[in-house]
C-alpha cells in the first residue's frame, strides 16, 4: 500500500481533525455581582404517571416507569437519587388531573388507569392506592429527597363543549390525602396545583381567575393541616405553558403571600419525532430563543407578585416523551446544561427535569435503570455550581455558551502518588463552557473584573510522608496577575464515546462513565491542570472548570 493510499484513509478516518481549527478567545467574568441566585438545590427530576401503554411515534418508552408501577426496590434507582444529597423529586405530568386518591370516602373503586379513547389525553381517571404512596414516602426518606407532589385539579369540574374546564375545584379529596400525608409524617416540600391548564392548557384549561380563587382554597387547608408543624409546605401553581396575561391574573386574583412559586413547562426543541433535533440543540440562535420567556416571567412576576418565585416544573426539550436517540444521547446534555445555566441566569429557582426515568428523556434508562448522559451532566453540575449566578461577557464566540457561579462548598479527596489529603473548598469560582462547534477548537483566556484572591483551604494529610510539593497558605491574584506559586485548577470535561454525539455514554477527562460493579455511581474527578495554563475547548464538548477558593466579593 503506498503513501497516498495511507494518507486517503487517515483523512477518512480523522476528518475532524483535518478541519479543525482553532480560536483563541478571552471571557470576562464579573466576580462582583450577583447577577441571581439558585435554590440550594437547584436539579430537579420528575416522575410521571403514564402507564405502559403510552406510545408515541409508534413507540412506547415509558415501560414500568411510573409513579404507580416504578420498580422502588431497584438498587440502582436508590443509588442514583442518593448522590445527589438532596435530588427534588416532582411527581406529576399529563394524567395528575385525572388522578383519584385512595383515602376517606371514594365515590368509586380504585383502579389504575385504563385506555379510554374519550378520556383525557386517551386514558381513564386513576387511583393513587394509600400503600403504594407509603412506599413512595419509604424511597424519599431514604434517599433524601425533596418532594413535590402534584395535585389534581380539575376534581369538581365539568368539561365544556371545547376543553375550558368549569366549576369549582372539589378540595374534599386532596385534603383527605393531604391529612393522610401529614399525619403520616411524610415530609413533603411543596404542594404544587394542577397540570399544564394555564392559558390554552394542553388538553384541559381553567380560567385564570377561577384557578387564583382555588388556588386561595388551596392555601388555607394547607395552613390548616400544618398549623401545628414547624415549616409549612410550600404552593406551587400553576404547573404549566407560560402565558403572561394568565400568569399575571393569577397572582392577582390568588393575592399576596398565597402562591409561593410560579412553575411553567418548556419543550423548546418542538416534537420527539422531529428530524432536525440535533441541528436545534446545535444552533445557538435556537437556544437563545428561549431567553424571551425566562425575561417574561420574571417582569410578570415583579409586576404582579414579587413574593413568588420563578421555577421550572417540567422541561425535557423536545414533548411526546422525547426524541430517540437524542433525548437520551450525549447531545442532549448541549441542550440541558445550557438550559439550566440560561434559566439561573434568569433568576430560577429550581429546575425540573423531564424525567428521572420513563420516555427517552429520562435521565435513567427505563428499562436498565443505567444512567444515561444528561444524568451525569445534572450530577456535576449539582456538586459544582453554587447558588449565586456570576455574569460571564463572551462577544466573540456564539457557538461557546458559557455560564458561572460560585462554587458550591465542599470536601474533595485527592490521590497523590504518596499519599491521600483532603483540600476543604470554601469559596471558589465554577465555569461551564459548552462547545457547539463542530470543527473549532477554543483557546479560553479568562479575565476577572474584581480584585479577588486564591485562598488555600484547611488541608489534612492521611499519610506521614511529607508531600512533595506544599502548597502555600495563599496566593493574591488581582486581575489575571498571578504569583509565582504553582497552583491548580480543576477540570471536568465530557466527551461522548468514540466522538459520536448520539452515543448513549459519557466520558468524563476521556474515562467511561459506567456503575461500579456493586451499582454505585462513579466517582467523578477533575484532572488538575496548572492555573496559568491555557484552557481548551474541543469541538462538541463540554467542560466544569472550577477555580477553588477563588475569593471574590460575590462568593464569600
Amino acid at each position: 500500500m503506498d503513501f497516498r493510499t495511507l494518507l486517503l484513509i487517515f483523512l477518512a478516518l480523522c476528518p475532524a481533525l483535518s478541519a479543525q481549527t482553532v480560536k483563541e478567545i478571552i471571557l470576562t467574568i464579573d466576580a462582583s455581582t450577583k447577577v441571581a441566585w439558585t435554590d440550594a438545590n437547584y436539579i430537579c427530576a420528575t416522575i410521571d404517571w403514564w402507564p405502559k401503554e403510552k406510545c408515541n411515534y409508534n413507540q412506547c418508552p415509558w415501560g414500568s416507569a411510573s409513579i404507580i408501577n416504578l420498580d422502588l426496590t431497584h438498587p440502582y434507582l436508590e443509588n442514583a437519587i442518593r448522590a445527589f444529597k438532596g435530588l427534588r423529586l416532582r411527581l406529576g405530568g399529563s394524567l395528575q388531573d385525572q388522578v383519584i386518591y385512595g383515602v376517606g370516602n371514594l365515590k368509586s373503586p380504585c383502579s389504575s388507569f385504563t385506555q379510554q379513547k374519550d378520556g383525557l389525553f386517551g386514558f381513564s381517571k386513576g387511583c393513587l392506592p394509600m400503600q403504594r404512596w407509603d412506599e413512595l414516602n419509604n424511597l424519599f426518606k431514604k434517599t433524601g429527597a425533596l418532594v413535590t407532589f402534584g395535585l389534581n385539579a380539575l376534581y369538581g369540574r365539568q368539561p365544556t363543549n371545547r376543553h375550558a374546564w368549569v366549576g369549582n375545584w372539589d378540595s374534599s379529596n386532596a385534603l383527605d390525602f393531604i391529612k393522610y400525608t401529614a399525619a403520616k409524617g411524610y415530609q413533603i416540600n411543596s404542594w404544587e396545583f394542577g397540570n399544564e391548564l394555564s392559558g390554552s392548557g394542553i388538553g384541559a384549561s381553567v380560567d385564570a381567575a377561577q384557578y387564583g380563587k382555588d388556588v386561595i382554597q388551596l392555601h388555607n387547608l394547607l395552613n390548616q393541616v400544618y398549623q401545628n408543624t414547624p415549616v409549612r409546605p410550600l404552593l406551587l401553581a400553576p404547573g404549566g405553558f407560560y402565558d403572561p396575561g394568565w400568569f399575571g391574573k393569577l397572582l392577582q386574583v390568588s393575592g399576596r403571600g398565597t402562591v409561593n412559586v410560579l412553575t411553567h413547562h418548556i419543550y423548546n426543541l418542538g416534537p420527539g419525532s422531529d428530524s432536525k433535533l440535533v441541528d436545534k440543540i446545535l444552533n445557538p440562535e435556537y437556544l437563545s430563543r428561549t431567553e424571551g420567556t425566562f425575561s417574561s416571567l420574571t417582569q410578570t412576576i415583579l409586576r404582579n407578585g414579587p413574593w413568588a418565585s420563578a421555577w421550572v416544573g417540567e422541561s425535557g426539550g423536545a414533548f411526546n416523551s422525547g426524541g430517540p436517540d437524542v433525548s437520551n444521547a450525549f447531545v442532549d446534555s448541549f441542550w440541558y446544561l445550557d438550559q439550566l445555566g440560561m434559566a439561573a441566569k434568569h433568576h430560577t429557582k429550581v429546575y425540573c427535569r423531564q424525567t428521572l426515568i420513563g420516555g427517552n428523556y429520562g435521565l435513567l434508562d427505563t428499562d436498565t435503570f443505567v444512567p444515561n448522559p444528561d444524568y451525569y451532566s445534572a450530577l456535576l453540575w449539582n456538586r459544582l455550581m453554587g447558588k449565586v449566578v456570576l455574569g460571564v461577557v463572551n462577544s466573540a464566540a456564539p457557538h461557546l455558551r458559557t455560564y458561572a457561579h460560585c462554587t458550591k462548598d465542599r470536601v474533595c479527596v485527592y490521590p497523590d502518588s504518596f499519599m491521600q489529603y483532603e483540600m476543604h473548598y470554601y469559596a471558589g469560582v465554577t465555569l461551564l463552557v459548552i462547545n457547539l462547534s463542530t470543527q473549532i477548537q477554543y483557546k479560553v483566556n479568562i479575565h476577572f473584573t474584581a480584585e479577588t484572591s486564591l485562598q488555600v483551604g484547611e488541608k489534612k494529610v492521611h499519610n506521614k510522608k511529607s508531600f512533595a510539593h506544599s502548597i502555600k497558605e495563599s496566593v493574591s491574584w488581582v486581575g489575571t496577575k498571578s504569583s509565582d506559586v504553582t497552583l491548580s485548577r480543576e477540570e471536568y470535561h465530557l466527551t461522548p464515546e468514540g466522538g459520536n454525539i448520539k452515543s448513549r455514554t459519557m466520558l468524563l477527562n476521556g474515562k467511561l462513565l459506567r456503575l461500579t460493579e456493586t451499582g454505585d455511581i462513579p466517582s467523578l474527578s477533575p484532572v488538575l491542570a496548572n492555573l496559568n495554563s491555557p484552557i481548551s475547548i474541543e469541538p462538541l464538548s463540554i467542560k466544569f472548570i472550577v477555580f477553588p477558593n477563588f475569593n471574590s466579593p460575590s462568593c464569600r
